[in-house]
C-alpha cells in the first residue's frame, strides 16, 4: 500500500467507528456523570490501563489534577500506571496480574471511582483491579473495545467502542475521556 491508500483506509475506518458509536453515546454520558458525581461528592478517581491504554489512564488523571479547559480547583485523581516503583515492586513480589489490584486495595475507598481503559477487555490485571474495587465499595467505569472481552458486564458503567480495530478503539476512548473532562468541568464550575 502507498501512504495515500493507508491514509484513506485509516480515515474510512475512523469514520465508520464514529458512525457505529452513535447509538451508544448515552453510555459515554453515564460514565461522565458517574465520575462527576464522585468528584462532586469529594471522592477520587483512580485510573488504569496497559500500553496505549495506560497513556489514556494517565491523560485522564493529569487533566483532572491539572486542568482541561478551565482554571478550577485541582481534582483528586491517581493514575495507577504512573508509579514505576509500585508497578515493579508489585509485579516482582506478586505478579503482573496484581499490579493494579494491590494499588486499589491501598488507595481506593468507598466513594471513589476506578476508570479502566482497555481495547480488548481481556487483561487479567484490570479484571482483578475491578474486583478489588468492588470489594472496597469503589464504583467502576470501563471503557472497552472489541466487544468488551472478559470485562464486559462487570463494571458499574461501561462503554464499548463498536470496533474490532485497536487503534480506532483507542481514538474513540480518547474522545470519550475528553467528553468526561468537559462534563466534569461544566458540572464543577456551575
Amino acid at each position: 500500500m502507498n501512504p495515500s491508500s493507508i491514509v484513506q483506509q485509516q480515515y474510512s475506518e475512523l469514520l465508520q467507528a464514529v458512525t457505529d458509536a452513535k447509538p451508544s453515546l448515552a453510555e459515554v454520558e453515564r460514565c461522565a456523570q458517574l465520575i462527576a458525581d464522585v468528584l462532586q461528592a469529594g471522592g477520587k478517581v483512580l485510573t488504569a490501563g496497559n500500553g496505549g491504554s495506560a497513556a489514556d489512564a494517565l491523560h485522564l488523571s493529569e487533566e483532572l489534577v491539572g486542568r482541561y479547559k478551565n482554571n478550577r480547583r485541582a481534582l483528586p485523581a491517581i493514575a495507577l500506571t504512573a508509579d514505576a516503583t509500585a508497578l515493579t515492586c508489585i509485579g516482582n513480589d506478586f505478579g503482573f496480574d496484581q499490579i493494579f489490584s494491590r494499588q486499589v486495595e491501598a488507595l481506593g475507598a468507598s466513594g471513589d471511582v476506578l476508570v479502566l481503559f482497555t481495547s480488548s477487555g481481556n487483561s487479567q490485571n484490570l479484571i482483578l483491579a475491578l474486583q478489588a474495587a468492588k470489594s472496597r465499595g469503589v464504583r467502576t467505569v470501563a471503557l472497552l473495545g472489541r466487544g468488551g472481552g472478559k470485562l464486559k458486564g462487570l463494571a458499574d458503567i461501561e462503554w464499548i467502542v463498536p470496533s474490532s480495530i485497536g487503534a480506532r478503539v483507542q481514538e474513540l476512548q480518547t474522545w470519550a475521556l475528553h467528553v468526561i473532562l468537559e462534563v466534569v468541568e461544566d458540572r464543577l464550575l456551575s
